[in-house]
């Protein structure tokens, strides 16, 4: 496998599992603020759609074909990290679907070596290439996946990719309590 096809491959397994954390959440779990910053899974995927289509899409030349009311200008700022109540989870996924194939578009159609410009970096760091921001979109998409395996976790106990996670120890509630309580008795002692 090519240097390219490892980075995209990389890049929906992150997509795949960002948006494996919304599902089975009620509306007001999958929107709610759990961090003193209003971090919330819905807001995530919200967030990691609107990264990868500016990513893909503005810095190759190739902008989304709708427009992004979040993404304007005008919006209020860090409207990409919320989803307010008139917009539907539903909406949210579909956006993420439309933003993941316009991202693939742009990656199938173009070389590694492919020359774009970050309008938002600083200059002398704007011009890039596709293998650097596959690598930039990678690690993003994966940091916020990261965050939503926490915030889910928080919300009802749901941990890794899928049910019955071969990385996950199959521990019983109570031996994740004693788990814990063992790792917390060796924090105080340190």
């Amino acid at each position: 496998m090519d240097e390219k096809t490892t980075l995209h491959d990389y890049l929906r397994r992150g997509r795949d599992s960002l948006l494996l954390k919304v599902e089975g959440l009620s509306e007001y779990d999958v929107r709610r603020p759990l961090t003193p910053t209003g971090t919330n899974i819905l807001g995530l995927v919200k967030h990691v759609a609107s990264v990868q289509l500016d990513y893909f899409g503005v810095t190759f030349g190739r902008p989304a074909d709708r427009a992004i009311p979040w993404l304007a200008e005008d919006a209020v700022p860090d409207s990409d990290m919320w989803v307010p109540a008139a917009e539907s989870r539903a909406e949210i996924i579909e956006f993420h679907h439309y933003s993941a194939a316009h991202s693939d578009a742009t990656i199938d159609a173009l070389s590694i070596d492919a020359i774009g410009e970050v309008p938002w970096w600083k200059p002398g760091t704007r011009r890039v290439t596709l293998h650097q921001i596959l690598v930039h979109v990678v690690a993003e998409t994966a940091r916020h996946a990261g965050h939503a395996d926490i915030l889910r976790e928080s919300i009802d106990g749901e941990v890794g990719l899928r049910a019955a996670d071969p990385n996950i120890p199959g521990r019983s509630a109570e031996e994740w309590a004693a788990y814990r309580a063992m790792i917390e008795a060796d924090a105080r002692r340190a």
